[in-house]
């Protein structure tokens, strides 16, 4: 089988690693990919978001399987038309990727299927808004309506702020159109957990709990980011808790999926929040995270291209879907300034020296190649170094023992990732 893997960041050379291994793959292309994934397939030169062409590409190649990476194309309709060109796609339909492409309609999903959030109130007009914060006060949350690259959830500890914010995201479109909207709800206080399932309309698998960091500092502060590094599992939420958790936040959302006429393929991805009352959702997305799908393919015992097609025929039950019992962990090395402005260009050197002991894979993410072949940066997150370990903190000594075999210039990351996961680790794994 050919398979298609779209995007071109650590996710992807994560999937593209794990895809490669499976006897059901006999050829892989990705579009358009990056010198990590030049490894297990061929990059080809088409944009994510040209729907167009991968549908051209998909039917000139025979391709048995299209697994979009990122959540825009599917926003966009590609699960659409390439069933429409009678090609499996592993990613829902342009309706059910609205739970991720507007938070407003995340919100009133939630609101009619009982899913446990926080309350919230939607808004176009800015005046509205505003008179809404004022008469409401302060902490809250504001979240831009559409796609702002992980970056569009602003915390407002004040009244000032909140209306600082609505200024910024709807009358100066700080997030572009995004803005056009914005979710107001109340600060659910709580850590988070990103909680995921392999969906085939009717069924879920659900994954091992993993837990992301977002902002850019140590100790979470600064600006927040795509992520600067992740592991799973996070045992904030232990697993014994896992089939709760999914009756309440998943099977609502693929029952009403269904019953609206669009069935949920692909991942569901619930980010939760575990509060004083319980888990609650913060968020839907309608793919895997990035960076905590890294970890998770490191620890994915199964076939996972197995896995993606029986969710595409409605044949989730009764395919193997096991997990590694070690923990893994990712660190993220990023450009300095991100999430501004970054150099690019610096050279990469290092990464066969970090995977040399085993149990770690460091996955591309901003790289490319400059004219004499070297590796370099060319983004804001560049690397997503991973590693297996026993436990938590024998992962986590792994992959920053790796990180110090990597060297660019200007090149920064948290050396807290994970870190706050320890007081919840089980005694025999911390040992």
């Amino acid at each position: 089988m050919h398979v298609l893997l779209v995007g071109s960041g650590g996710r992807e050379h994560a999937l593209a690693w794990k895809l490669s291994q499976s006897p059901l793959v006999d050829s892989l292309s990705i579009a358009p990919g990056n010198p990590g994934t030049a490894e297990f397939g061929r990059n080809v030169d088409i944009d994510p978001d040209d729907i167009r062409s991968l549908v051209d590409y998909a039917k000139r190649k025979d391709v048995g399987l299209c697994v979009p990476g990122p959540e825009l194309p599917l926003t966009k309709g590609l699960a659409n038309a390439l069933h429409d060109a009678g090609i499996p796609c592993f990613g829902p339909t342009e309706f059910c990727a609205r739970l991720e492409g507007s938070k407003a309609f995340a919100k009133e999903v939630m609101l009619e299927t009982g899913v446990p959030t926080a309350h919230f109130a939607s808004f176009e007009d800015f005046r509205q808004a505003r008179d809404f914060v004022r008469e409401t006060g302060a902490p809250l949350v504001i979240k831009a309506d559409g796609l702002a690259s992980g970056k569009g959830v602003i915390i407002c500890e004040s009244v000032q702020r909140a209306e600082h914010v609505l200024e910024q995201v709807m009358v100066h479109k700080e997030f572009g159109g995004a803005g056009d909207k914005v979710v107001i709800e109340e600060l659910l206080v709580g850590e988070e957990v990103s909680f995921l399932a392999f969906c085939d309309g009717e069924t879920s698998a659900v994954m091992p709990t993993s837990q992301d960091h977002k902002p850019v500092g140590e100790g979470d502060t600064g600006p927040n980011t795509g992520g600067m590094g992740a592991y799973s599992p996070a045992h904030i939420l232990p697993e014994d808790h896992y089939e709760t958790v999914r009756r309440q936040v998943i099977d609502p959302v693929l029952s009403y999926m269904r019953a609206k006429g669009h069935p949920f393929v692909g991942v569901l991805y619930a980010g939760l929040i575990i509060t004083a009352d319980g888990a609650k959702v913060l968020e839907y997305n309608v793919r895997f995270g990035d960076p905590e799908c890294q970890p998770l393919m490191m620890r994915l015992d199964s076939d996972l291209a197995e896995i993606m097609l029986a969710c595409t025929k409605g044949g989730l039950n009764g395919t193997s879907v096991s997990w590694k019992p070690e923990t893994a962990l990712s660190v993220v090395l990023s450009a300095k300034g991100y999430p501004g402005p970054c150099s690019k260009g610096m050279r990469i050197t290092g990464i066969e020296r970090a995977e040399a002991p085993g149990g770690v894979k460091v996955f591309q993410a901003g790289t490319d190649l400059n004219g004499e072949g070297n590796l370099v940066t060319s983004g804001g997150r560049v690397l997503n170094v991973t590693a297996l370990g026993k436990g938590l903190e024998r992962a986590r000594e792994a992959a920053y023992k790796a990180v110090e075999a990597i060297d660019f210039e200007e090149q920064y990351c948290r050396f807290d990732i994970g870190q706050k996961g320890l007081k919840w680790e089980p005694e025999e794994e911390s040992l």
